[in-house]
């Protein structure tokens, strides 16, 4: 199978040196120069993954990366030679799933790019709901999730959740009150076993608390469990 990327890069020899080579391990490139037609690029190719500059003209690589991660469900890697952990930090925080230096070994870029895609769930046919345990309504105070329409109300508002969205969020709600490791629930939001590195349910849950209105500094309605994993509350959403 032969993955479609998007590479956001202004430096043209390096862009077509790493397109070259990812080229070579099934992975069909388009490069884009700028920042700021980068969106509509990557809404004209539908890739599979994207992968970003930080430093770009006309708009920075951490401003795509917030504006994409919304409408955009597939891996974005931020791929860089700025070497600082606040920018890491700041790139995972806004949605990136990993953060790589351009001084990565060729062979290891490739490893981690194949990991991110494997780790993508199978697209779903339009017409074709979610598999759920229960076809019932769940209600916490004011948040209501149906998993027939897929609605989530909070309050008297309908919150926009991607499809990747509403299913961590109705695994978290099923298993309110019980605290879920990283483990349980990458195997059943993608079917594969947590390595100790992969930041993607990090990433996905720092989102949906985000959407939710929850404090991300003390998260009070989905709660991170020091060393354990992830607790939805019941008592967080009068």
């Amino acid at each position: 199978m032969t993955y479609r990327i998007v590479f956001v890069e202004d430096d043209a020899d390096l862009a077509e040196l790493i397109s070259d080579f990812l080229a070579r391990h099934e992975m069909d490139v388009v490069i884009e120069p700028r920042g700021d037609t980068a969106l509509a690029t990557i809404e004209r190719e539908a890739p599979d993954m994207v992968l970003l500059d930080i430093m770009l003209p006309g708009k920075d690589g951490l401003s795509i990366c917030r504006e994409l991660r919304p409408n955009f469900d597939g891996p974005i890697i931020m791929l860089t030679s700025l070497d600082s952990d606040m920018n890491q930090i700041l790139g995972l925080e806004l949605g990136a799933n990993d953060y790589i230096l351009k001084t990565t070994p060729p062979s290891v870029l490739v490893a981690r790019l194949r990991s991110q895609l494997r780790n993508m769930r199978p697209a779903q046919p339009a017409n074709e709901a979610a598999p759920v345990k229960t076809q019932r309504k769940l209600v916490f105070g004011q948040l209501s999730i149906d998993p027939v329409s897929r609605d989530v109300i909070l309050g008297k508002e309908k919150v926009a959740l991607s499809t990747s969205d509403f299913d961590l969020l109705w695994l978290l709600a099923n298993h309110a009150g019980e605290t879920l490791n990283r483990d349980i629930l990458l195997k059943e939001m993608r079917g594969v076993s947590y390595d100790g590195l992969d930041r993607s349910i990090d990433v996905a849950i720092s989102r949906l608390r985000k959407k939710l209105g929850d404090n991300p500094t003390e998260p009070f309605r989905i709660k991170t469990v020091r060393n354990r994993g992830y607790l939805f509350s019941l008592s967080g959403w009068e």
